[in-house]
């Protein structure tokens, strides 16, 4: 008999809707027992051959937004019909911290309780926070679009891999200068508690240094601090550079509000950012990372070693044409830059 069975933790919450949308979303619970937030459901073929193996996985999402969503569902996909081939049984479980590290925490202590067989945590806090969790208890741990594992000290541990979205900040400013090459002053917006931003700030200083280029800093790490922070910046800068940074990405739709009013273009770390009005950015396909996360995860589950973690290859620039529009910018340089210019609208 195959059976798959894929458990969906009730956990799943939206992350708040940003100041500026009109609406807002309910307070998040606490993490609950798993017997009380999570259903099965229940697949079976003619077959009567029991599965090769049974493991269980939980997935643990550090906030939603649309690139850490296309990464989970790319994972669980992939996983699922991975032990399908294989004749396995998986059980898999998914998790929102909605970017609280207390909900985190809860959340892993509660996969701690359930005994998995490995934890996938998306993002940087989230992979943290589960690899303090199960210090010590020997459980792998494959983690997904962390940008820096080395300054977030992910690397050199025990069964814990993954994939890294690391950041090409030089060539995302490239594209900054190919469509304003007189630029006098740019705003680095970011949070200082998010590991994903030290390295590119770093990089971002050191290159507009080397071009004579001028910075301002302005930083925050609530939702409110960063939508000040940016409007602080109105009138002071020609453009606004912002990495791979989770607190400003659960602000960006008021970020991109006041920025584009204001005339300035906003070049960011991910395409979640454009998606949510941001100009433009030059990342990874957050589809193919979670694929590769997914088969890298498969095969360490299923007895196979554990390798160094991978950077995934970038290239891909993501323009908002609405954004583009609002702003007057002609960014048809941006296709002599890369093979590949994707154009999105503004997610309503």
């Amino acid at each position: 008999m195959k059976k798959v069975i894929s458990v969906i933790s009730s956990l799943i919450l939206s992350a708040s809707l940003l100041a500026g949308c009109g609406a807002s979303s309910a307070p998040a619970p606490t993490a609950a027992p798993a017997a009380t937030t999570a259903a099965a459901v229940e697949t079976q073929t003619p077959e009567t051959q029991a599965p090769a193996a049974s493991y269980s996985v939980a997935i643990v999402q550090q906030l939603s937004h649309s690139s850490l969503d296309e990464i989970r569902t790319a994972i669980s996909s992939e996983l699922k019909a991975k032990a399908d081939a294989a004749g396995i049984e998986l059980t898999v479980s998914e998790y929102n911290g909605q970017n609280d590290p207390t909900m985190l925490g809860q959340i892993g202590a509660q996969v701690m309780d359930n005994k998995v067989d490995m934890i996938i945590p998306i993002a940087t806090l989230a992979a943290q926070t589960m690899v303090t969790t199960a210090e010590g208890t020997g459980t792998p741990i494959v983690f997904a679009a962390c940008s820096d594992p080395v300054t977030a000290g992910l690397t050199g541990l025990d069964k814990v891999t993954g994939t890294s979205d690391a950041l090409n900040t030089p060539f995302i400013l490239d594209m900054m200068l190919a469509v304003n090459p007189d630029v006098k002053t740019v705003g680095l917006l970011f949070s200082n508690s998010e590991d994903n931003s030290t390295t590119a700030i770093a990089e971002a200083k050191a290159y507009l240094d080397s071009k004579g280029i001028s910075y301002l800093e302005k930083t925050g790490n609530t939702t409110d601090e960063i939508v000040a922070a940016a409007a602080s910046l109105v009138g002071r800068v020609d453009a606004v550079f912002t990495p791979t940074d989770n607190r400003v990405m659960d602000a960006e739709v008021a970020v991109a509000e006041i920025l584009n009013e204001a005339g300035i273009p906003h070049y960011t770390g991910a395409d979640s950012f454009v998606q949510a009005g941001g100009f433009a950015t030059c990342g990874v396909n957050y589809t193919e990372l979670g694929n590769y996360t997914a088969d890298m995860a498969f095969d360490i589950l299923t007895g196979g070693a554990v390798p160094e973690f991978h950077v995934m290859d970038g290239g891909i620039i993501t323009v908002n044409t609405d954004t583009a529009k609002a702003l007057g910018i002609d960014y048809s340089v941006f296709s002599t830059m890369a093979n590949t210019v994707v154009e999105v609208t503004t997610e309503q």
